[in-house]
């Protein structure tokens, strides 16, 4: 089997970490000879480059309507190039542009706005400062395992949700992978150009057979109808990159490469890192195989298989001694008061919420205390006192203190029982003020759960009044 990747789109060009290289053609606007920077791009003040590739350069620059720093892709028109490649460029171009303020979620960047200069046109993006994954890529600068594994379920999320828009991504790879970081440690990260992006919508032609060909699948180096499988392929790639310091395939000629990933089994990854589990290394095995069937099915399989790995406990912790993003998800996820929270709205959850461990015998609230706070139980148990004998026992997904944020008058916030923990259990918390951060359409989400619980007791109550026999 054999196939040709058609220059000059077989590798987009990214901006590059390293220290970037003046530009040889002339800008489409005046630079300053002081800072060889233009000194607006639009409206936005540029403040910095912050790399280059082949076609287009980014810039840091600040929004003065936003208040906020932004970065801007400005498209690098080669006065050399023919006519299909302007084509192609202009392609990529409108295939963002065309994204402008529809992708909404945590771990996806923001394409703010869109310029279809004559010159020069050129993109504003949400900022995101702490570089690339593609440093993390040397055999010198890998990343610890569980932070390898929560960055993938990070993207597999993310690319999960982009997928639901109508969108295969078709270049998933280190240098569109930007991260955020506390200290030392990676917070974030997003997933970001979308010039490749394979619109399933839309109503026009579409350019196959784009992608950066290290992480390319088979089906997509065919110019084949793709599926979100590509992507999977594409990720799992990435992974095996991030884990081993080297691309599961690698060669010095490009027909070397296509060769491989037609009919090459990759290294063990076992073999190439200590501490690779075997349940970690059939994970990226099943994502890399060669025919589409044989990978997870969807991205919600695969990240569940990322996230039960961290569950499980098949990778190392290392210097990660909290309890990892993609466990909280996983939790609230699973519990019945979350019901209907999408994607977006369950990662506000995780990030906002005062995650908190109790002991046994621990007291949560007792009677008289004026509450400010209400917690929902994610793991172990709750027991409910009211004058000194037990009335309720509550586990995992229940409800304690809403009256905090539900209340009309400061009266109804007095606690009227004692809630003991009677099992080890980690909670959530908000109070009223840490609610109203949450977005309108969190809140409301929120409400409506408020709701079921309420119906819930209400209906508890009028059964034990009905049919007390029957209760007890």
């Amino acid at each position: 089997m054999s196939a040709s990747v058609h220059p000059p789109f077989q590798h987009r060009s990214q901006p590059s970490p390293d220290p970037p290289t003046l530009p040889s053609a002339a800008p489409a606007v005046a630079w300053s000879t002081a800072s060889l920077l233009p000194p607006h791009i639009g409206k936005y003040r540029v403040k910095a480059k912050l790399g280059e590739g082949a076609t287009s350069e980014v810039f840091l620059a600040h929004d003065p309507f936003r208040g906020q720093d932004v970065a801007i892709k400005r498209v690098r028109r080669n006065v050399n190039a023919d006519a299909r490649e302007a084509h192609f460029q202009q392609r990529f171009f409108e295939a963002e542009a065309a994204l402008v303020g529809r992708l909404k979620h945590p771990n996806v960047v923001q394409i703010l706005d869109a310029v279809d200069d004559s010159l020069a046109p050129y993109l504003v993006m949400e900022y995101v400062s702490g570089g690339t994954l593609r440093r993390y890529c040397r055999a010198d600068a890998l990343l610890p395992l569980a932070t390898v594994v929560e960055v993938g379920f990070k993207c597999a999320m993310a690319l999960g949700y982009v997928f639901k828009q109508g969108l295969i991504h078709r270049d998933v790879k280190p240098a569109n992978l930007l991260v955020r970081m506390d200290g030392d440690q990676i917070a974030e990260v997003k997933v970001t150009d979308f010039g490749s992006v394979f619109n399933m919508g839309a109503d026009h032609t579409q350019i196959f057979r784009v992608g950066s060909l290290a992480y390319m699948s088979p089906e997509q180096l065919d110019g084949d109808t793709l599926d979100s499988r590509a992507d999977i392929y594409s990720l799992s790639a990435v992974l095996f990159h991030l884990l081993a310091g080297r691309p599961p395939f690698d060669a010095v000629q490009q027909q070397g490469i296509m060769n491989q990933i037609y009919n090459a089994t990759p290294p063990s990854l076992a073999l190439l890192r200590e501490g690779v589990s075997p349940q970690l290394q059939q994970l990226i095995e099943r994502g890399l195989a060669k025919k589409r069937e044989d990978r997870q099915a969807d991205w919600d399989e695969f990240a569940q298989a990322l996230s039960t790995l961290v569950s499980d406990r098949h990778v190392p912790r290392g210097p990660l001694l909290g309890v990892l993003d993609s466990e909280r998800f996983t939790q609230l996820r699973a519990l019945d008061f979350f019901e209907g929270f999408g994607d977006v709205e369950l990662w506000e959850v995780v990030r906002r919420a005062m995650w908190q461990r109790h002991s046994f015998g621990q007291t949560l609230f007792r009677k008289g205390d004026v509450g400010n706070m209400f917690y929902i139980v994610t793991q172990g148990q709750v027991e409910v006192y009211r004058d000194g004998n037990k009335a309720a026992s509550l586990g995992a997904g229940a409800s304690v203190g809403e009256m905090a944020y539900l209340a009309p008058n400061p009266e109804l916030r007095v606690h009227a029982v004692d809630i003991l923990v009677s099992q080890a259990a980690t909670t959530i918390a908000f109070t009223p003020d840490t609610l109203k951060q949450l977005s309108l359409a969190t809140r409301s989400l929120f409400d409506g759960a408020f709701i079921r619980v309420l119906v819930r007791r209400l209906h508890s109550a009028h059964e034990a009044l009905a049919h007390p026999r029957r209760i007890l």
